[in-house]
Protein backbone atom coordinates (compact mmCIF):
# COMPACT_ATOMS: atom_id res chain seq x y z
CA UNK A 1 0.00 0.00 0.00
CA UNK A 2 1.50 3.25 -0.76
CA UNK A 3 1.78 6.27 1.05
CA UNK A 4 -1.04 9.21 1.62
CA UNK A 5 -0.68 12.81 2.03
CA UNK A 6 -3.33 15.28 3.95
CA UNK A 7 -3.94 17.98 1.40
CA UNK A 8 -6.86 20.75 1.72
CA UNK A 9 -9.37 20.86 -0.60
CA UNK A 10 -10.66 24.51 -2.34
CA UNK A 11 -13.04 24.80 1.31
CA UNK A 12 -9.96 24.15 3.63
CA UNK A 13 -11.54 20.28 3.66
CA UNK A 14 -8.77 17.70 4.49
CA UNK A 15 -8.46 14.96 1.80
CA UNK A 16 -6.34 11.95 1.25
CA UNK A 17 -4.15 11.80 -1.47
CA UNK A 18 -1.31 9.74 -2.80
CA UNK A 19 0.78 12.46 -4.23
CA UNK A 20 2.60 14.91 -1.67
CA UNK A 21 1.18 18.84 -1.65
CA UNK A 22 3.35 21.29 -3.74
CA UNK A 23 2.92 24.10 -1.87
CA UNK A 24 2.57 24.21 2.60
CA UNK A 25 0.51 26.65 4.49
CA UNK A 26 -0.32 27.78 8.61
CA UNK A 27 -3.70 27.23 9.20
CA UNK A 28 -3.69 29.92 12.08
CA UNK A 29 -2.09 32.73 9.70
CA UNK A 30 -3.90 31.62 6.35
CA UNK A 31 -0.61 32.02 4.44
CA UNK A 32 0.65 29.39 1.95
CA UNK A 33 4.00 29.63 0.18
CA UNK A 34 6.60 26.82 -0.83
CA UNK A 35 7.89 23.98 0.71
CA UNK A 36 11.51 25.41 0.64
CA UNK A 37 10.09 28.62 2.51
CA UNK A 38 12.83 29.94 4.57
CA UNK A 39 10.60 31.33 7.02
CA UNK A 40 8.69 28.04 7.59
CA UNK A 41 12.17 26.14 7.20
CA UNK A 42 13.37 28.31 9.95
CA UNK A 43 10.56 27.74 12.29
CA UNK A 44 10.54 24.42 12.04
CA UNK A 45 14.61 24.06 12.66
CA UNK A 46 14.05 26.25 15.85
CA UNK A 47 11.48 23.82 17.22
CA UNK A 48 8.01 25.24 16.52
CA UNK A 49 5.41 22.34 16.12
CA UNK A 50 4.31 22.06 12.80
CA UNK A 51 0.45 21.06 14.10
CA UNK A 52 -1.42 23.86 12.22
CA UNK A 53 0.97 22.93 9.27
CA UNK A 54 -0.91 22.16 6.31
CA UNK A 55 -0.65 21.26 2.19
CA UNK A 56 -2.08 21.87 -0.89
CA UNK A 57 -1.73 20.38 -4.25
CA UNK A 58 -1.78 24.00 -6.06
CA UNK A 59 -1.76 27.51 -5.82
CA UNK A 60 -5.58 27.87 -7.06
CA UNK A 61 -6.69 25.86 -4.17
CA UNK A 62 -4.88 27.35 -1.39
CA UNK A 63 -6.39 30.81 -2.87
CA UNK A 64 -10.15 29.06 -2.68
CA UNK A 65 -9.41 28.14 0.73
CA UNK A 66 -8.92 31.17 1.80
CA UNK A 67 -5.00 31.72 2.10
CA UNK A 68 -2.67 34.30 1.23
CA UNK A 69 0.82 34.08 -0.63
CA UNK A 70 3.63 34.36 1.99
CA UNK A 71 5.71 37.41 1.75
CA UNK A 72 9.22 35.67 2.19
CA UNK A 73 8.85 33.00 -0.81
CA UNK A 74 6.57 34.22 -3.17
CA UNK A 75 7.46 37.87 -3.07
CA UNK A 76 5.60 38.76 -6.26
CA UNK A 77 2.21 36.80 -5.66
CA UNK A 78 2.13 38.75 -2.12
CA UNK A 79 2.87 41.99 -3.82
CA UNK A 80 0.02 41.30 -6.59
CA UNK A 81 -2.11 39.91 -3.26
CA UNK A 82 -1.41 43.24 -1.28
CA UNK A 83 -1.95 45.30 -4.42
CA UNK A 84 -5.78 43.99 -4.59
CA UNK A 85 -6.16 44.44 -1.08
CA UNK A 86 -5.36 47.89 -0.84
CA UNK A 87 -7.45 47.98 -4.36
CA UNK A 88 -10.13 46.55 -2.18
CA UNK A 89 -10.12 48.35 0.75
CA UNK A 90 -10.05 52.02 -1.64
CA UNK A 91 -13.09 50.50 -2.74
CA UNK A 92 -15.52 50.62 0.47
Amino acid sequence: MSKLYTLLDRHGEPYQSPEKGLLGGHKRTKVYGTMDCPVALSLLRRGFEPKHRVFFAVEETAIAAGYRPCGACMRARYREWRARQRGIAGDA
